[in-house]
């Protein structure tokens, strides 16, 4: 994997469509309203309802073209049943335990555009899941990261 590819689960592709539709289907068109409406209202250079919804609108057509860019370049990458499920790979949820500070953590390896949405989401290009890919259950790894090395055992991996 390069991290020129836009890899996505089916459920992050999905959750990019939705937020399609809602921008395409509700939040712009109710906004062009407003806009409308401001704009019959006489002077536009004093009128807030005007000048904001021109800035909103133009950052939700900025999000609709990204969206539109983002959703054509996706390679959704879906569980396969010939899949190794016993190693961690791509949209795996993994159960780490932090050596160093004697924690348990869950993360689930997701395309770039999945991070933000949901917590312990972390990027397949990341340094973490690198080192995790091809791993199984009872390793122990390290990684580098800006403070210096971070080890974890990998207590469990699941595709549900």
């Amino acid at each position: 994997m390069t991290t020129n590819q836009n890899y996505i689960t089916p459920e992050g592709f999905k959750r990019l469509q939705d937020e399609l539709n809602h921008l395409i289907r509700k939040e712009r068109p109710e906004l062009v309203k407003v806009i409308s409406w401001a704009a019959g209202n006489g002077d536009r250079s004093e009128n807030g309802d005007y000048i904001y919804g021109k800035k909103r609108l133009r950052q939700i057509d900025s999000r609709i073209k990204y969206l539109l860019t983002t959703i054509e370049d996706a390679n959704i990458i879906h569980p396969n049943e010939n899949l190794d499920k016993t190693k961690i790979f791509f949209g795996a949820h993994v159960k780490l335990f932090d050596e160093d500070v004697g924690k348990e953590l869950l993360v689930r390896i997701v395309g770039a555009d999945e991070i933000s949405h949901e917590p312990g989401f972390i990027s397949w290009s990341s340094p973490l899941a690198r080192v995790l890919s091809g791993k199984s259950v009872d390793e122990v790894i390290q990684v580098e990261v800006p403070t210096g090395t971070k080890t974890y055992s990998i207590l469990g991996i699941d595709y549900s």
